[in-house]
């Protein structure tokens, strides 16, 4: 098949939900993309932030023949035990905030911040949830009540109630808004689609003191920070703040659908049997992606790697906001989650777009911002040939 019938197929049938790039991928390895006519791309995305350890990697390909032959989806589901879910469970628990002690798999990110919402509610018996402004929390109606960009929630109306929106980053806004019905806060320690801000420890760990002195659940939506991203396995693990909830996704099974959310003894004490439950809640497939993905960063020392990659993405990228001051207007990120905030949305979009012809995928973000977040074995000399793409694209519209 050719990329120009695989265009008109999905052109007639597919749901009018994206604005399509003409490009037809057929195959990856590592940080590498190939289409259907084998044109080479390098990937800044990786695939929206799940392909953690490229694409077609050989230890999640290993995971996915060995369990397929054995068995996909448990008889019974959630209500049989697994040595693939338990396998994961031990490995998970090795690398998790030792304080979240229980475990629930879901498909995605979102599914899994709207049962931490509402295990929240039960638990508290409280209605209202406190999110932030530019937050993103997902795409179901409950979790998009709770992202903070109206672009992503007005138009859905009428939305799910009891949802208030607090200033990220503002302590006092926070403490104004915090009363005797809110039952959760959920937060991004880094903001990633609303435009990679991130949180200090400080403001964290006061976000802490906070909701347990108002008898609020905390909620980190780790989905996107989770797992290395930014260096250390969690944000929030590593910098010591007690969350209730911890919510996961994309980076966990290294681009396979799977998610899940983690929540301390003390909540997991208040819940009881049918408060949450799901077809699938940790298929044996799943599983075993999740555990080789784990595995494979913890064994490459990937959270050491991120952080020293990260911190050659920033010098470089100084450089480019020394030369180009009328064009950049900010550089921030942490690890391998980092944003270009351009002067306005057409030069971003631009620059975008030269990146493309040039075979670099990036990730237009907030109208003005570029996000940079490649997988997260990315080598050196990888890393440099699409810094240098990304260069010379910005050097083409700059003029």
């Amino acid at each position: 098949m050719s990329s120009q019938t695989t265009f008109e197929i999905e052109d007639k049938y597919v749901a009018p939900f994206f604005v399509k790039q003409k490009i037809s991928i057929d195959k990856g390895d590592g940080v590498f993309v190939w289409d259907e006519e084998g044109i080479r791309y390098i990937d800044f995305t990786s695939g929206w932030g799940v392909t953690c350890i490229g694409h077609a990697q050989p230890v999640i390909t290993e995971a996915l023949l060995s369990q397929s032959k054995k068995i996909l989806q448990n008889p019974n589901s959630g209500l049989t035990y697994s040595p693939a879910r338990a396998g994961l469970l031990s490995i998970l628990m090795g690398v998790m905030p030792p304080h979240l002690t229980h475990v629930f798999f879901s498909n995605s990110g979102a599914e899994a911040n709207d049962a931490a919402i509402k295990l929240a509610r039960k638990v508290t018996n409280r209605l209202d949830v406190i999110s932030t402004h530019q937050s993103f929390h997902g795409r179901t109606i409950s979790t998009a009540s709770a992202t903070g960009q109206a672009s992503h929630r007005e138009k859905f109306n009428p939305l799910m109630p009891n949802y208030r929106f607090v200033t990220y980053g503002d302590l006092d806004d926070l403490e104004q808004a915090l009363d005797e019905n809110v039952a959760a806060f959920i937060i991004e320690p880094i903001q990633g689609e609303g435009g990679v801000h991130i949180l200090s420890e400080k403001y964290l760990k006061e976000v802490e003191r906070l909701c347990s002195q108002n008898g609020t659940l905390l909620i980190a939506d780790e989905v996107q920070t989770g797992f290395c991203r930014t260096g250390p396995m969690f944000v929030t693990g590593g910098m010591g703040v007690k969350v209730d909830f911890l919510t996961m996704a994309k980076g966990i099974a290294g681009g396979f659908p799977f998610g899940g959310f983690a929540m301390s003894e003390e909540v997991a004490s208040r819940l009881e049997i049918g408060d949450h439950g799901g077809t699938y809640c940790g298929n044996p497939l799943g599983c075993a992606v999740a555990h080789s993905v784990i595995k494979y960063l913890i064994d490459h020392n990937i959270s050491a790697h991120v952080e020293h990659m990260g911190r050659i993405c920033i010098e470089i990228m100084g450089q480019w906001k020394e030369r180009y001051p009328d064009v950049i207007k900010d550089i921030r990120g942490k690890g391998l989650l980092i944003i270009i905030e351009f002067a306005d949305s057409d030069i971003a979009k631009a620059v975008s777009d030269e990146c493309l012809v040039r075979k670099l995928f990036v990730r237009q973000t907030q109208g003005n911002g570029i996000r940079i977040f490649p997988a997260l074995n990315i080598k050196e000399n990888e890393l440099k040939e699409g810094l240098g793409i990304m260069q010379a694209a910005i050097g083409q519209v700059a003029g």
